[in-house]
């Protein structure tokens, strides 16, 4: 019988206090994976989601820094290894916030923020912890990317940029660290439903349904699924790779 197996493994996720990064980070904590909570201002909410972990048994440690600045990244990753050990399995999930507004009207800096929380990020995060993997022969990254990116539709300019810029930077990466038995890979989630949709029963958004093949939107834990198995061994033959979990709205081309 096949199963998701990441015990004796320790994962960060960043972004662990939002939305899709608990369900990530416990889904990963189900698997058996110790897990690093990474939060930059939602320490409350991060505390809530290794608590959870903790209660059914699980590993976990919060930890703060700010993804945009590589010292910050360096001191995360010192406080991981004292905590639970060297870093196996990595999710680069967090992205910074803004109003989406069309490219004549969002102000310059967003397009920053897209790129320093997108791109930067996942440079700062193999720097800091893929020499330890390099070191082991072993290891996972998977970076979070977004339908958005393909479809580059109106008003979504600096995130697809963004993330754009995060996809040039993983597949680089994959070619670079595939000798050392590291795997790097995207996840692109459609427009997810969260625990805020559940709460504010805003589910269903029909417009967009009727845009999806499979006629609804994704959940978290669909997308949360995806990430645990690329960060197994089941996928340990897969590299490089862009995996939508949309429903069919995105359908990369051969």
């Amino acid at each position: 019988m096949l199963s998701v197996d990441l015990k004796g493994k320790t994962a960060l996720v960043t972004g662990a206090s939002g939305e899709l990064g608990r369900v990530i980070a416990r889904t990963l904590a189900d698997c058996g994976a110790a897990v690093a909570l990474h939060y930059h201002g939602g320490k409350e909410r991060a505390e809530r989601v290794a608590e959870d972990i903790r209660s059914i048994g699980g590993n976990a440690v919060t930890v703060q820094a700010d993804i945009t600045d590589h010292e910050s990244v360096l001191k995360m990753q010192k406080q991981i290894k004292e905590t639970l050990g060297t870093v196996d399995l990595v999710v680069a999930n967090a992205v910074i916030q803004y109003e989406w507004k069309s490219v004549l009207e969002q102000p310059l800096e967003d397009f920053q923020s897209q790129f320093d929380s997108c791109a930067m990020q996942t440079v700062f995060l193999a720097k800091a912890f893929l020499p330890d993997m390099i070191e082991k022969n072993y290891g996972r990254f998977v970076a979070i990317n977004t339908e958005c990116a393909a479809l580059a539709e109106p008003n979504n300019a600096a995130y697809t940029a963004g993330k754009r810029a995060l996809d040039g930077v993983v597949r680089c990466l994959a070619k670079e660290v595939g000798a050392y038995n590291i795997t790097v890979n995207q996840v692109a989630p459609g427009w997810t439903v969260s625990e805020r949709d559940r709460i504010e029963h805003t589910e269903r958004r029909e417009d967009y349904e009727k845009t999806v093949p499979l006629g609804r939107r994704g959940t978290d834990q669909e997308i949360a699924n995806m990430v645990a198995f690329l960060l197994s061994d089941l996928a340990s033959f897969t590299t490089g790779a862009y995996i939508p979990v949309s429903g069919g709205r995105v359908m990369p081309a051969i």
